[in-house]
């Protein structure tokens, strides 16, 4: 995970944050693995509690083994 620090007013506030997951998946569960990266920002507690203040980006680094 990364993110951007940015001004606001007389303080700072993160003004994005990216998340790359780097996973190994057998070939046999590539479906899975792409599917389950379309549910994280539903599914994300993290994710529901910053969504509306804070952009995410999410992506993935699948190793097909």
């Amino acid at each position: 995970m990364e993110g951007d620090i940015g001004p606001a007013d007389k303080t700072i506030k993160i003004t994005e944050i990216r998340v790359t997951y780097h996973v190994r998946v057998p070939e046999d569960k590539k479906a899975e693995a792409e599917r389950s990266l379309e549910f994280h920002s539903s599914r994300c507690p993290a994710y529901q509690s910053i969504k509306d203040s804070i952009p995410v980006k999410i992506d993935a680094d699948f190793e097909w083994v």
